[in-house]
């Protein structure tokens, strides 16, 4: 992006992801949806595409159970989101009507995008529905999703669905103007994600939303990193979207830190989650992060957890960091008996070989 006023590199933008939070969509007698409806013409006007990934089913359901806050026990959060998602989906339904819009539903697991093809049947799936002018609305299927098959709350959501779908811009919705500074004035534009971190109290918990300023930041620095530019924006503001996009300085801009992955590796760092650990010393560390090296059993210092071959790991740096992510040659004992060992001495040491590496530059992402 431009360095002089990268803000003017976003009217380029042609396939935005945007996620609005409960608190946000649910505000006020009717909610934002027509708000969102109204942007989402003006895009489609000027020739982009929208995917919005929307909180609110559970915020919807639990009242058409008889609740009176919020349920904190899983079967009721998850009943409650079967009760709620009919009607979120009713409500843009009727907010895009007039503008001849049609929206469709997608509900995603963790663990089903887990699965390479099931991924790339989610991701061929929203581009026929762009194809066809829908706007696809995306939420987490929190009906059957539990603590371990989740993807922690709808802006790590909306992280995986913009590189998922190879969106050009993410967007996450808030009720602030944007990251705010010790003086409680907006930050215009973020270069570094840890930089800023300071500035955020932790999130209350019992409220209708799970995310917060952290979980922006958090979903920020993720998409960031992969080279996708990313705007923490006003949703009291009915035009957000449509300001950006014409290059106002609205909102806290996150610049792109790294470079576009391929979608394998988008797969690998996106849609899985590790199972364990791989941890390994300075010199390995310093190989993967210069020369984009393979993890070789010289540089492994110990592991965490109990993997499978074929199964994803954490790299983590000597200091405790992660440092990659990556899929395993060797499974968890495997990995712990080849630990400083030369290539030379693998089948020697565990009785049978599948290769030089852990994990092999093809199958590995650092962070």
């Amino acid at each position: 992006m431009s360095e002089i006023n990268p803000r003017e590199d976003l009217a380029d933008v042609r396939r935005v992801v945007v996620k609005i939070g409960t608190k946000s969509i649910t505000a006020g007698q009717s909610g934002r949806f027509g708000e969102m409806a109204a942007q989402a013409s003006e895009l489609r006007a000027g020739g982009r595409q929208l995917v919005l990934v929307s909180s609110g089913a559970i915020a919807l359901g639990f009242p058409r159970l008889g609740l009176k806050a919020r349920p904190t026990q899983m079967a009721e959060l998850q009943a409650s989101a079967a009760a709620g998602q009919s009607r979120l989906m009713h409500a843009y339904e009727v907010a895009f009507a007039p503008y001849g819009i049609e929206v469709a539903q997608i509900l995603l697991t963790h663990d089903g995008v887990s699965n390479r093809e099931l991924y790339l049947n989610a991701r061929a799936a929203i581009d026929a529905l762009l194809q066809y002018g829908c706007v696809p609305i995306i939420n987490e299927n929190d009906t059957v999703a539990v603590d371990e098959i989740r993807f922690g709350d709808n802006d790590q959501l909306a992280a995986m669905v913009a590189t998922l779908v190879g969106a050009d811009l993410l967007v996450l919705l808030t009720d602030v103007e944007g990251l705010l500074d010790a003086s409680g004035k907006r930050i215009e534009i973020v270069r570094n994600v840890e930089e800023v971190k300071g500035l955020v109290r932790p999130h209350e918990a019992g409220g209708l939303s799970l995310g917060g300023m952290e979980s922006k930041l958090e979903a920020a620095r993720r998409a960031s990193l992969r080279g996708l530019p990313v705007v923490i924006a006003d949703a009291r503001d009915p035009q957000a979207v449509t300001k950006l996009l014409r290059g106002e300085n609205v909102g806290t801009l996150v610049l792109p830190q790294g470079s576009r992955l391929a979608s394998r590796k988008h797969w690998i760092a996106y849609a899985l989650k590790p199972r364990g650990a791989v941890l390994v010393d300075d010199g390995c560390a310093q190989a993967l992060r210069v020369r984009q090296s393979s993890l070789l059993p010289a540089g492994v210092v110990g592991v965490r957890g109990d993997f499978a071959q074929g199964d994803p790991v954490s790299i983590l740096a000597p200091d405790g960091k992660e440092l990659g992510r990556g899929l395993t040659r060797y499974a968890m004992p495997d990995v712990a008996r080849l630990a400083g060992a030369k290539a030379s001495e693998i089948e020697a040491r565990i009785g049978h070989y599948v290769g030089d590496a852990v994990v092999h530059r093809d199958d590995l992402v650092v962070l």
